[in-house]
C-alpha cells in the first residue's frame, strides 16, 4: 500500500467501500445472529469467520471490520482485537499467552490495574510475576528464566513517565528468547505517536477510552498484534467472550478522523502549560517526556514523533489534606477523574507513599506530592490562571 502521511491515514484507514456502504463514514451494523440464506452461506462463514466474514454478533459486524483494519493500518500489524476497556484489552492478551508455571517480566511503572490483575488474577493461576525498573534497557535479559513467557512493557510508564529503551530490550531479549512474547501499553502514544511493532514489539495494546474515543463517553480497548502472535490472540480473545458494541466501534473510528488535530493541540498546550510549571517556584520536577530531564528522555527523542497532553509535576514538599482541598476543590477548568485523552483538562494528585505502593521495583525519588495532568483542549490562558489560583490557595492554607 502506498504509504501516507499520518494525517492522511487517519482520515481513510477503515473506509473501504465495503464498510461505507457509500456513505462516508463505516455504518452501524448492529447484529447478534447473522442469518445465512443457504447452505453454501454458512459453510463458507464457518471457513472464514476469522477473516472479516460475517458470521456470528461476537465475531464483529462491518462496523467493528472497520476498526479493526484501521487499527491495523495505523499500528502496522497483522491483526487488531477489540476489548471493552484498556484493562479487559490487557488482561486477555496476557491470558491469551500464559499458562500455569509460567514467568512473566513487567515493568513496575505500569498502570495500576495491569499490576493488580497479575497480582491477583495470575497469582492465583500459579504464574509468576516480576517487575522490573523501567529504566534497565538492555539488562533487562539477566532477569530471563527459562520459563519466561512474556514480557510486558508501559512507555512513558504511569505517572512518573519514563520511557523505556525499547529496542535494546527487544534485542536482547530475542537473544536469549526467541519465542518470548512482548507486549506494550501504548495508549500514551495513542498508537500513532510511536510504533513499537516496527521495533519488534509483538502486540501493541492501548486504552482507547483515551484518545481514540477523544470525548470521555465511550469504553475501548484495543490490541493489535503481529503475524506470528495475532491468530493465538484473535482466537483465545474470542473463546473468552471479548467483543464491543456497534455504536462504540463507530464513535472509535470517527474519533479517528481528529486524533492527528487533537493530537497536536493538545501536545501544544501541554508543553506550553508544563514550561510554565517549570518555572514556578513551588514546582520541584517536570515528568514530562519531551524535557531533557525526564527519565529515558533520549529514547523519548529517538523513538516518538510527538507528544501529548499527559504529564506530571512534583511539588518541593508532601502538601497537607488542608492544602491539598485548597488547590483541588476549586478549580474551574480542571476536573478530577479517572482517566485522561478527552477534550477536557483533569488532574489526580499522588502523594510519594502512595506512589511507592505501586512502585514494586523501586521508589520513588522525591517527597513532594506528585499531580498528574491532563492538558485538554481549552485556552492555555485559562489554564495557566487556573493552576496559579491553586497555588496561591495552597499558601494561604499553610
Amino acid at each position: 500500500m502506498e504509504k501516507k502521511y499520518l494525517s492522511t491515514q487517519l482520515i481513510h484507514a477503515g473506509r473501504d467501500k465495503r464498510y461505507t456502504q457509500q456513505g462516508v463514514n463505516p455504518v452501524i451494523q448492529r447484529a447478534s445472529s447473522i442469518v445465512f440464506d443457504t447452505l453454501a452461506d454458512k459453510k463458507h462463514a464457518i471457513a472464514h469467520r476469522h477473516q472479516h466474514t460475517l458470521f456470528y454478533g461476537r465475531r464483529g459486524t462491518q462496523t467493528h471490520f472497520a476498526l479493526q483494519d484501521a487499527m491495523t493500518e495505523l499500528e502496522q500489524g497483522e491483526g487488531c482485537a477489540l476489548f471493552p476497556c484498556g484493562a479487559a484489552a490487557i488482561a486477555n492478551s496476557i491470558l491469551a499467552f500464559v499458562k500455569t508455571g509460567d514467568h512473566i517480566l513487567v515493568t513496575g511503572s505500569a498502570y495500576e490495574p495491569t499490576q493488580d490483575f497479575c497480582q491477583t488474577i495470575l497469582a492465583d493461576m500459579q504464574i509468576e510475576t516480576e517487575f522490573f525498573d523501567p529504566l534497565e534497557g538492555a539488562q533487562i535479559v539477566e532477569r530471563i528464566r527459562p520459563n519466561t513467557r512474556i514480557v510486558f512493557l508501559e512507555s512513558p510508564g504511569s505517572y512518573t513517565m519514563e520511557v523505556h529503551d525499547t529496542p535494546a530490550m527487544v534485542q536482547a531479549i530475542r537473544a536469549k528468547v526467541p519465542d518470548a512474547i512482548i507486549m506494550i501499553d501504548n495508549t500514551w502514544a495513542a498508537g500513532v505517536l510511536y510504533q513499537p511493532l516496527t521495533h519488534g514489539v509483538d502486540i501493541s495494546i492501548q486504552s482507547g477510552t483515551k484518545y481514540i474515543i477523544g470525548h470521555s463517553d465511550h469504553m475501548l480497548g484495543t490490541a493489535v498484534a503481529n503475524r506470528r502472535c495475532w491468530p493465538q490472540l484473535r482466537e483465545r480473545a474470542y473463546l473468552m467472550g471479548q467483543t464491543i458494541d456497534a455504536e462504540t466501534a463507530y464513535q472509535a473510528a470517527r474519533g479517528l478522523r481528529t486524533l492527528g488535530v487533537r493530537l497536536k493541540q493538545h501536545q501544544q498546550s501541554a508543553l506550553q502549560i508544563a514550561q510554565w510549571l517549570k518555572e514556578q517556584p513551588e514546582v520541584a520536577h517536570v515528568l514530562h517526556p519531551a524535557f531533557s530531564d525526564c527519565p529515558g528522555h533520549v529514547f523519548f527523542e529517538r523513538d516518538f514523533s510527538g507528544s501529548n497532553g499527559l504529564f506530571s509535576f512534583v511539588f518541593d514538599q508532601r502538601l497537607t489534606d488542608a492544602q491539598l482541598e485548597a488547590f483541588c476543590d476549586h478549580l474551574q477548568h480542571f476536573s478530577m477523574a479517572y482517566s485522561w485523552g478527552g477534550f477536557e483538562s483533569l488532574l489526580l494528585t499522588n502523594q510519594p507513599e502512595q506512589l511507592n505502593r505501586i512502585r514494586p521495583a523501586g521508589k520513588v525519588s522525591f517527597s513532594g506530592t506528585l499531580v498528574r495532568v491532563h492538558i485538554g483542549l481549552e485556552a492555555v490562558e485559562d489554564l495557566i490562571t487556573d493552576l496559579a489560583a491553586g497555588f496561591e490557595r495552597i499558601k494561604a492554607a499553610q
